[in-house]
């Protein structure tokens, strides 16, 4: 885990992949990916090799704390505006913005740097929460179970407006 993340402001992005509907409490993430993992082929024009599991909370960032709360769970990839779309998948684009990205090293079940950035880090520090999608970049050979396996983490956010 990082301490201070990256401040980083992310150009628009295309996504193709598969999503579904889900709760921290009810969680279907495995079963999302299982589904997406063996057709990821099918997509042309990838930008990277990068996967992308982003979340889509639709009550906005109060509702990022309440594990019983319904967002929208994708599982995708990168590509260039005018790829193709395989049957049973669908496009996303990623408006883009500031992100504080922290780097996970863990398995997928170590949280400790989720409860660091929004407990400890984003409190502290001169941004706000913000309305947009989260999203984890997992490297092409990622592993969630892996006690070695990195991801990146982005948390979207906005500069406080000072009163």
């Amino acid at each position: 885990m990082t301490v201070e993340p990256q401040i980083i402001e992310l150009a628009e992005t295309h996504l193709v992949g598969m999503h579904s509907d889900m709760s921290r409490s009810a969680d279907s993430t495995p079963a999302l990916w299982r589904s997406f993992m063996p057709r990821r082929g099918e997509i042309s024009q990838r930008s990277n090799t990068n996967f992308i599991s982003m979340q889509i909370f639709p009550q906005g960032p109060a509702q990022v704390a309440d594990p019983e709360a319904t967002f929208t769970k994708w599982a995708a990839v990168e590509v260039s505006a005018d790829s193709n779309l395989p049957e049973g998948m669908q496009r996303y684009k990623l408006a883009g913005g500031l992100y504080a990205v922290f780097h996970h090293q863990g398995p997928a079940t170590d949280i400790s740097t989720f409860m660091y950035a929004f407990g400890t880090w984003l409190p502290g520090s001169a941004y706000n929460l913000d309305d947009r999608e989260h999203f984890e970049v997992l490297p092409e050979h990622y592993q969630p179970m892996d006690p070695d396996a990195e991801e990146d983490i982005w948390i979207p956010i906005t500069a406080q407006q000072n009163a």
